[in-house]
């Protein structure tokens, strides 16, 4: 009898078993230690997926009883993140750069002009375009002039644009084909003249006159561009970006790719500062399309830093006389917030010296109530008086912060601001302190794309070879939750999207990454060796094996 009752007991325990483990899923992980990113900042060892959500997280026993997944992955203890989010960057401006010859490295003009004639060899456009330079690395850091373009190409133009983006050097080519002179004035910008003649060196608006003139990339093209872009990122476990400042065309093309089933990357739009797009695009508010979001424009108010273009409330400690400057008018700035704080529309803007994140944040302080929750932005915040932290907190904006900008910039930084004024500079952790929370993101192609470098420069502070011994300016690292947070849950609050992605729990988008080691424990000096293995948007597979 009591064998009979052991043997019943079995069949009716697998029973049990087998109705609970009847609900199908698409994806079922398991055997990981998931990072969920939630308000507790929880663990979990296996999640379950169905039609591109998450509907739930737990332990491998639960979810394996609970579950039947059509595809079961056993993780192997790896670690697993949310995809990560570029909360500052220049996603199709890095793909249309591809075709261009690429500076970034080099060690000396020198080495340039030897890049620049193996490039020109081969390339079959009339301009010869580079990206990427920076006098700060060479031994002479003197910016260069013409004379050796002009005597290697005097019959192609060539554009050469600084790493930063706020700086060019030109040929006599382009300067006559873009009909630039030397008693031209530019607003927010300068023609740099020796006795009277344009060297070559244009700053900012300057240089944009010149960059107009560069015929486009056709449409196929670009699209092309965008693939392979869309490839290095899920490649580098990026499933989202914040594409600052694009054209009404490029949204378009974007839109196009995404209707022909070739570009899958999330991608949160940020509109270039064009007079003609505001009454259209206030009218329309923000605009969402399958993984397209056009949430708000992206502004500049100055310049960089390593250019001497950002706008300095005294003068530049190498350059007495100098402060920088504004690109446009302070009252450009308002109307364009006055005309944005009666929309639902976001206004981003570029402000690097302490004068310029003044101007911008007093400027958003006359048209933000306070408690407001329309997420304003100042992209970078790089040197901030002493004095304006508090408006951060006091008008909810939201310091969008570049960690690598710090480690890029650490060697020359306190010879263009002068020791006082660095206190104020690349704060991150009491930007932080100050709002509560902030996005992360490269501003690649301005720096790497590696959201790995990213996470690195913001919790050690250090470059790649473990300089300086104690990280820059320790202070203002970031706890590693804290920067984590930055490059996912925080990079979609600061774009609406908090609610939809940037964490692993139930209902949000099955955006997920498997890392070939856990970053949220390795040695610093061991995390810049942190691998994707595989990349998951929306729960299928973008990049891996």
């Amino acid at each position: 009898m009591q064998k009979v009752f052991i043997f019943l007991t079995g069949i009716i325990s697998l029973l049990l078993v087998s109705c609970n483990n009847d609900t199908s899923v698409d994806l079922l992980v398991h055997n990981a230690k998931i990072y969920t990113v939630d308000s507790s900042f929880s663990t979990a060892e296996a999640m379950a997926i169905m039609d591109g959500k998450i509907i739930a997280t737990g332990s491998s026993k639960d979810l394996l009883e609970k579950y039947k997944g059509k595809e079961v992955i056993d993780a192997g203890g790896k670690a697993i993140v949310p995809g990560l989010i570029d909360a500052h960057c220049h996603f199709t401006g890095y793909a249309t750069d591809m075709w261009k010859c690429h500076l970034t490295g080099t060690n000396s003009w020198e080495e340039i002009l030897q890049k620049l004639q193996e490039y020109a060899s081969t390339t079959p456009t009339e301009w010869i375009y580079g990206r990427g330079w920076d006098q700060n690395d060479w031994a002479v850091k003197s910016y260069p002039d013409k004379s050796m373009l002009d005597s290697l190409f005097p019959d192609r133009p060539v554009f050469l644009k600084r790493v930063d983006g706020h700086a060019a050097i030109v040929n006599q080519k382009a300067i006559d084909l873009a009909g630039l002179k030397a008693d031209m004035k530019f607003e927010g910008g300068s023609v740099d003249l020796k006795d009277g003649k344009i060297t070559g060196l244009l700053i900012d608006n300057a240089m944009h006159f010149v960059d107009a003139k560069i015929p486009l990339l056709s449409d196929s093209l670009a699209l092309q561009y965008y693939k392979e872009a869309q490839k290095d990122c899920f490649e580098l476990g990026l499933t989202g970006v914040h594409d600052c400042g694009i054209s009404e065309h490029t949204l378009s093309l974007l839109e196009q790719s995404q209707k022909s089933g070739d570009l899958k990357m999330k991608i949160y739009a940020l509109l270039s500062d064009k007079p003609e797009y505001y009454d259209n695009w206030i009218k329309k508010g923000p605009f969402t399309h399958d993984r397209i979001h056009m949430g708000g424009f992206k502004v500049y108010a100055d310049g960089a830093l390593g250019s001497r273009g950002a706008s300095l409330l005294e003068d530049y400690s190498d350059k007495p006389g100098f402060k920088g400057f504004l690109v446009r008018k302070p009252e450009h700035f308002s109307s364009l917030a006055k005309k944005l704080a009666d929309s639902k529309l976001q206004m981003c803007t570029h402000a690097i010296g302490d004068s310029g994140n003044r101007t911008i944040l007093k400027i958003y302080a006359d048209v933000l109530a306070p408690g407001n929750d329309r997420r304003w932005r100042i992209e970078h915040a790089q040197v901030v008086n002493e004095n304006d932290f508090h408006f951060f907190k006091d008008f909810n904006i939201i310091p969008s912060i570049q960690p690598t900008h710090a480690t890029s910039d650490m060697y020359w930084a306190e010879e263009r601001v002068g020791k006082e004024r660095m206190q104020g500079a690349y704060a991150y952790n009491r930007l932080l302190q100050t709002n509560g929370w902030l996005p992360l993101g490269t501003d690649f192609p301005v720096e790497y794309l590696s959201p790995f470098k990213t996470f690195y420069a913001a919790v050690a502070r250090m470059d790649g070879k473990g300089y300086p011994t104690g990280g820059f300016m320790p202070e203002n690292a970031l706890s590693r939750e804290a920067a984590l947070r930055g490059m996912t849950i925080w990079a979609a609050k600061a774009a609406f999207e908090e609610n939809e992605k940037g964490s692993l729990e139930a209902g949000k988008a099955a955006d997920f990454i498997i890392l070939n080691q856990d970053m949220m424990q390795v040695p610093f000096e061991k995390l810049l060796d942190t691998k994707v293995m595989s990349t998951y948007s929306d729960g299928v597979k973008v990049y891996g094996n």
